[in-house]
């Protein structure tokens, strides 16, 4: 009776022993799923700096056209003759305004995109790691 006891629990022991084991499995593949997903948010996050710095930079431009804008009417203002020559520095800045501004907007596209790709990354991190 004692051996047939002994080898029921050795039987018990070899089974726990194996959920144990397919756990730790999991764990460790979800595990390698999450350092995955935190090298990718990680490159995302990087990817953000980037965009942030072209807005930033867009930005700056785009002040520094107004500011070009701003001294032009200034100068038209002293005479016609100072006002035929600034002209085309005028539509110059008004351009570069423009350009700046189409790269605020197709910059603040991307950062939208890549926060819903982001979101979505860090979306299914949480569900796999809920479900370990």
């Amino acid at each position: 009776m004692v051996a047939s006891e002994v080898k029921s629990l050795a039987s018990q022991v070899g089974k726990a022993t194996d959920d144990i084991s397919a756990q730790i499995n999991a764990i460790q593949g979800a595990t390698g799923d999450a350092v995955s997903a935190i090298g990718e948010i990680g490159k995302r996050i990087g990817q953000m700096n980037e965009i942030q710095t072209v807005i930033a930079s867009a930005v700056e431009e785009q002040g520094a056209a107004t500011t070009e804008i701003s001294r032009n009417a200034q100068q038209a203002a002293s005479g016609t003759q100072d006002v035929s020559s600034n002209i085309g520095d005028v539509e110059r800045a008004a351009n570069e305004s423009g350009v700046a501004a189409q790269q605020v907007l197709e910059a603040s596209g991307l950062l939208a995109k890549q926060s819903d790709s982001l979101r979505s990354e860090v979306d299914g991190f949480l569900s796999q790691a809920r479900a370990v």
